[in-house]
C-alpha cells in the first residue's frame, strides 16, 4: 500500500444547501456532524486533511481550511482548489454529505492505485461516485483549464482524465449514500440504525 505520507484527504463541504436549508457538513447523525464522520474515515489513511470551504464555522474542527479558487464553480473549483493547494501526489476526496462513509472503503481505492489512471472512483449501485474518489495532483491543471472556458460539469472535466471505477459489493453501497434532501436524511438514519 502507498505511504500515507503521499496522500492528502481533501473534503469538500461546499455552502449552504438550498434544499437542507443549512451547511450540510453540520448536520448530524448521532450527535456526529456530517464532516467529522469523512474525517475520521480519511484519517488512518492520510498525512494532512483539507477542508474546501468559504465557511470559517469549519475551522473549529482545527485542519487547514482553504477558500474555493474560483467562486460558486461547484466540484470542479473545490477538486481543483483542494489539489493545487495539496503538498502530495495522490489525494482522497470527499464531499461532506455520506456520513456512512468508512476507511475500508477508501483503502479499496488507494489499493487500486497504478501507473496510468488519474482519477479512482467509486462505483456504486451502477453509478460513478467522483466525490469519493483518488485524484492526482496533476488533475487540477485539467480542472483549471475547463474552469477557465466556464465549463463546470464534473462529469465533463472528468471524462477527459484517464479514470476508472472500483466497483463496491452490495453489501457495501449503502457506504455511499449521500444526503440532499430531508427525506434523504431521515433514510440514512434508517439505514444506521440496521
Amino acid at each position: 500500500m502507498i505511504d500515507k505520507k503521499n496522500i492528502t484527504g481533501i473534503i469538500l463541504a461546499g455552502g449552504k444547501s438550498s434544499r437542507m436549508g443549512t451547511d450540510k457538513g453540520f448536520l448530524l447523525l448521532n450527535n456526529k456532524p456530517f464532516v467529522q464522520y469523512s474525517i475520521d474515515a480519511l484519517s488512518p489513511l492520510v498525512s494532512e486533511i483539507i477542508i474546501v470551504s468559504d465557511n470559517a464555522d469549519y475551522d473549529v474542527f482545527g485542519l487547514k481550511r482553504i477558500t474555493d479558487i474560483t467562486k460558486n464553480a461547484g466540484p470542479v473549483a473545490g477538486i481543483c482548489s483542494g489539489l493545487e493547494a495539496s503538498s502530495t501526489d495522490y489525494n482522497l476526496i470527499l464531499s461532506c454529505d455520506i456520513p456512512l462513509i468508512n476507511t475500508q472503503i477508501l483503502e479499496k481505492l488507494i489499493d487500486n492505485i497504478d501507473d496510468y489512471h488519474e482519477i479512482i472512483q467509486v462505483e456504486s449501485n451502477g453509478k460513478s461516485m467522483p466525490l469519493i474518489a483518488l485524484y492526482k495532483k496533476d488533475v487540477a491543471q485539467t480542472f483549471n483549464t475547463f474552469l477557465k472556458h466556464d465549463e463546470r460539469r464534473l462529469r465533463v472535466a472528468i471524462k477527459s482524465c484517464k479514470s476508472k471505477n472500483v466497483v463496491l459489493e452490495k453489501e457495501n453501497e449503502f457506504t455511499t449514500m449521500n444526503v440532499n434532501t430531508k427525506t434523504e436524511l431521515k433514510s440514512i438514519k434508517d439505514a444506521n440504525n440496521h
